[in-house]
C-alpha cells in the first residue's frame, strides 16, 4: 500500500540476496535493550505484525525472564478489499484467532494481550484513541517495540508516530522495526537510518518457531480466488522476513 514517494508495496520487491550485507550490521543482545525489570510493550498494527516484525526478539526476551505485553491495535479486517471469502467480518474473528494461535507456537502464549479494536487501515484517523490508551498504559521504565515511522504502510507509520509521542511524554524507551521497508528499499537506502539499526541473532530454535507462529497467520499466506489476488505475505516477503536475525531501530 502507498504511502507517498516510491514506497510502494506492490511486486516482488528487492530480493532477500540483496539484503545479505545486513548479516554485518552491529548484534546487540535483548537484555542490552531492555534491562532486568523493564517491561517490554509491543504495539501491532495488525494481528501478525508482532510475529513478523520482532517474534523472535519477543521470544528471546520472555527466554530471558523480560515481561512482555502485546497490545493488538487493529484487527485486521481491512487486509482483502472487496474479497467474497475474506470478508471485514470474517477477518475481524478469523485474525485475533491466529494471532493467539500464533503466539501460542511460538512459546508466547501466556504473553499478556489488549486489544484496542481500532479500524484497520485508518489508525491514523484515531490517533487520539490511541495516544490517550497509550498515555494511561504506559510506564517510565517501558520499552515500547513498534513499527518504523518510515515503514511504508500507512497503518505502520501512524503507529509508530503515536508511539513517538506516547514515549515522549510518558518518558520511556522505544525501538521500531521495519517491515515493509525491506520491499521497497535497498540496500544503502538514504531513507533508512542506519546508524540506528541493531542486529539480533536467532538460534535455529527460535527461527523455527516464529516460522510456525506465521504459518498459523492462514488469511494471509492464500490466494484469495474471490478477487484474484495473490497471499497477502507472499513466498517472497515472508523470506525477506524469516532471516536468522531481526532488525531493530535503536
Amino acid at each position: 500500500m502507498p504511502s507517498g514517494d516510491d514506497r510502494r508495496i506492490e511486486g516482488a520487491g528487492t530480493p532477500e540476496a540483496d539484503w545479505a550485507g545486513l548479516a554485518t550490521l552491529p548484534a546487540i543482545a535483548p537484555g542490552e535493550l531492555v534491562a532486568e525489570g523493564q517491561r517490554t510493550v509491543v504495539v501491532a498494527p495488525h494481528p501478525d505484525d508482532e510475529i513478523l516484525a520482532c517474534g523472535g526478539f519477543m521470544l528471546r526476551l520472555l527466554e530471558a525472564r523480560r515481561e512482555v505485553v502485546l497490545v493488538a491495535v487493529t484487527d485486521g479486517a481491512g487486509s482483502h478489499p472487496g474479497s467474497n471469502v475474506w470478508t471485514p467480518g470474517r477477518l475481524a474473528r478469523e485474525r485475533p484467532r491466529e494471532s493467539r494461535e500464533a503466539l501460542q507456537r511460538l512459546g508466547a502464549g501466556a504473553v499478556d494481550v489488549q486489544r484496542l479494536g481500532l479500524s484497520d487501515t485508518r489508525v491514523a484517523e484515531q490517533a487520539s484513541r490511541l495516544l490517550g490508551w497509550l498515555g494511561r498504559f504506559l510506564r517510565p521504565d517501558d520499552v515500547v517495540v513498534t513499527t518504523w515511522r518510515g515503514d511504508g504502510h500507512p497503518d505502520h507509520e501512524a503507529c509508530g508516530r503515536i508511539c513517538a509521542q506516547a514515549v515522549q511524554a510518558a518518558g520511556c524507551g522505544m525501538l521500531e522495526t521495519p517491515v515493509w521497508a525491506w520491499h521497497w528499499s535497498w540496500p544503502g537506502d538514504p531513507r533508512v537510518p542506519w546508524q540506528r539499526a541493531r542486529r539480533i541473532v536467532l538460534t535455529p530454535d527460535q527461527l523455527a518457531a516464529k516460522r510456525a507462529a506465521i504459518e498459523a497467520h492462514v488469511s494471509q499466506l492464500g490466494e484469495d480466488a474471490s478477487t484474484g489476488q495473490g497471499p497477502v505475505l507472499p513466498e517472497t516477503a515472508l523470506a525477506r522476513l524469516l532471516r536468522p536475525f531481526e532488525v531493530v531501530l535503536q
